[in-house]
């Protein structure tokens, strides 16, 4: 069997288990099932079953094709440089992806309320690993902190994944250690302050280190 076929079965296993996790509950299920939750994990939205098979596509499949191509279509051609650490990473976000779909399978199933403190949790989780992916993602269009002052200089890219790797992890740990410990409606506007903060905070910071890059770059 050719070795990339090889590696690629345990993905497309991840990818096909919500798949037939829908298979097995799908005349269990009415054609009319709830959609959407609130914050609260109340349901608020309705839809027809088939919504189910569109979801799966969006979040696992289209993942899973997204980081098979990516490779492919860099035009820096640097992603490759990554070897291993691509694919552990595109493990990684396959097996997230899944993972939310089950549990949205699942509670649809059910058709009781949600869990938001679970998906705070897994998002805490993920956070917590692409932190650790950071320093290690080669300057590229898709994936990392893209800014014009990261894409410019190689530099600023590599010191503002270092920084936004740390800041992610930290965020990450304390989005889980809070989903564990408040109430998800209360939690929920904390959620979203810290999601801001890991994600702006970068960008400002590649602005400020490609400035004093440039300065010193201009007195040499």
């Amino acid at each position: 069997m050719n070795l990339e076929l090889k590696k690629e079965l345990p993905l497309i296993g991840i990818v096909l288990i919500p798949f037939i996790y829908l298979a097995t509950v799908w005349n269990k299920l009415p054609e009319i099932v709830p959609i959407h939750w609130n914050i609260k994990g109340e349901i608020d939205g309705w839809g027809s079953k088939f919504t189910l098979i569109g979801m799966l596509f969006i979040l696992p499949v289209l993942t899973y094709v997204i980081m098979s191509m990516i490779t492919k279509i860099d035009p820096k051609k640097r992603m490759s440089l990554m070897g291993g650490k691509l694919y552990q990473l595109k493990f990684v976000l396959v097996l997230f992806m899944s993972i939310l779909a089950l549990f949205i399978i699942y509670t649809t199933k059910s058709q009781s309320t949600s869990s938001p403190s679970f998906i705070f949790a897994l998002i805490g989780a993920l956070f917590v690993v692409l932190g650790n992916y950071f320093k290690v993602i080669q300057p590229n269009y898709f994936i990392g902190i893209r800014t014009p002052w990261t894409l410019q200089h190689e530099g600023v890219w590599k010191k503002t994944h270092a920084f936004a790797g740390k800041l992610w992890f930290i965020g990450g740990l304390i989005i889980i250690l809070g989903s564990l410990i408040f109430e998800s409606a209360t939690f929920s506007t904390f959620f979203l302050t810290i999601v801001f903060v890991i994600a702006f905070v970068p960008l400002i910071y590649s602005f400020l280190k490609f400035r004093s890059l440039d300065k010193k770059e201009e007195n040499l």
